[in-house]
């Protein structure tokens, strides 16, 4: 991938990019059965917003971004709808959203009241623990944990998938994007472990939450869950250093770093160790990334 000047740069500097960058959870990309009653279920019953709306009938989808913010601020849930396909599977590696919210009962019965999502998990504390959660299931299948906190800047704080290897999780996310993580919890009467990484503390922002199962290698990822997109300064430094940290962990890179066609803005998408799939771009305004 490197040329030029940049040809004889160590490894030891192109690790730095990561360090440096100044990168941020963009959004996670999901493909829906029926848009429209999708974004009725999440303004009425989550409280997001609809953010923007497109139709690409050459190319037969249509997207929605929702969340609690500007995008160029917040994080974001971009759904797509594919002309006629109604149903996903949703798969076992995706595991659930996650909203921080002040009163989590309250907003229970606000779910419980709608006729789109349901309550799976009732309001309460967790179990050996003082935060109150409660899961509730979208029209599609999706889980989203509702977590009770005070005030914060992203109420969508979590994006959780399953890994087979948590370390080996954790060493890619830090060295080829530059998390941080947060914090480690092993829970052995339940036979998992998660690492929360991200890029601010977890109340202040959106992260990733790993979970490994005791002894489960692999999971099935469906074709409902598609990615999640990351800011970057520069995508030829970030796909240098991903591809660098994929030849020591696993993992490939998709698209070679480069303008995207018919928009001003330019991505490098990759596969981490776990086959999950992630995009680094420039610019969040006006983007579409999902092309089915």
């Amino acid at each position: 991938m490197a040329t030029g000047s940049d040809a004889g740069k160590s490894a030891e500097a192109v690790l730095e990019w990561p360090k440096q960058d100044k990168k941020r959870m963009l959004h996670a990309v999901y493909r829906v059965g029926d848009l429209d009653r999708t974004i009725k279920c999440y303004t009425e019953c989550f409280g997001m917003k609809l953010l923007r709306k497109r139709d690409v009938p050459e190319e037969k989808y249509t997207n929605a971004f929702l969340g609690y913010g500007p995008e160029d601020t917040n994080f974001a849930l971009e759904l797509t709808y594919n002309y006629g396909v109604d149903k996903y599977d949703i798969g076992a590696g995706f595991g659930h959203f996650a909203i921080a919210n002040e009163d989590v009962y309250k907003l229970s019965e606000t779910i419980k009241s709608s006729d789109c999502c349901k309550i799976t998990r009732e309001p309460g504390p967790v179990k050996g623990g003082s935060t109150v959660i409660a899961f509730a299931q979208d029209p599609d299948g999706y889980m989203f944990e509702l977590i009770q906190r005070g005030p914060t800047p992203e109420p969508l704080c979590q994006v959780m998938l399953r890994v087979g290897d948590l370390d080996r999780a954790i060493m890619f996310y830090e060295k080829a994007l530059g998390m941080k993580l947060l914090r480690k919890k092993d829970v052995p009467q339940y036979k998992y472990t998660i690492a929360m990484m991200g890029y601010a503390e977890e109340d202040k922002t959106t992260v990733l939450e790993l979970t490994y199962n005791y002894g489960v290698t692999e999971y099935n990822k469906g074709n409902a869950y598609a990615q999640v997109a990351i800011g970057t300064d520069d995508v030829y430094k970030s796909a240098e250093a991903v591809e660098l940290v994929t030849k020591e962990l696993g993992g490939k890179i998709l698209r070679q770093p480069g303008p995207l066609p018919g928009l001003n803005t330019k991505i490098t998408s990759f596969l981490d160790p776990d086959g999950w799939k992630v995009v680094c771009l420039l610019d969040v305004v006006c983007i579409t990334l999902l092309y089915l």
